[in-house]
């Protein structure tokens, strides 16, 4: 199964431009990937380069991702899009299977309650992985 998998606030906390802290995605992702599920990192996440009265600079802001999940020994099938469906079609959206995403309708959520308000909710793994298991994907 192909799967879209969000960044922020799904594999991590939401601390844009920063890649934020764990919480808990790793085991799940890795585990997906040992069933034979292929990840698409699906995320608003890009690089770019900076023009600027000091020069040029580059913002690496998805590579910033994409490191994320090579150092947590956690293989991509594709980044930002779904390799083989240029072969069926021409639209910009990835294809997959199953979207896990923090802002999806009914993706289970951690409301941090930590007094800061400005932290936003994200993922809740354990519930995700119970979600996948019922599902039969795990």
């Amino acid at each position: 199964m192909e799967i879209c998998i969000d960044f922020d606030g799904t594999c991590v906390t939401h601390e844009y431009p920063l890649v934020g802290r764990s919480i808990g995605a790793e085991p799940v992702l890795k585990e997906l990937t040992e069933k034979g599920h292929q990840l698409i990192l699906y995320t608003m996440r890009s690089d770019r380069k900076v023009k600027s009265l000091w020069g040029n600079s580059e913002e690496l802001y998805l590579t910033d991702a994409v490191n994320w999940f090579k150092e947590n020994d956690i293989p991509l099938y594709g980044i930002q899009e779904n390799p083989t469906q240029k072969e069926w079609t021409d639209s910009p959206k990835a294809y997959a299977q199953l979207y896990i995403d923090d802002a999806a309708l009914g993706c289970p959520l951690i409301f941090p309650n930590n007094g800061d308000e400005l932290e936003r909710p994200y993922a809740d793994w354990v519930k995700i992985r119970q979600m996948l298991v019922r599902m039969g994907i795990l």
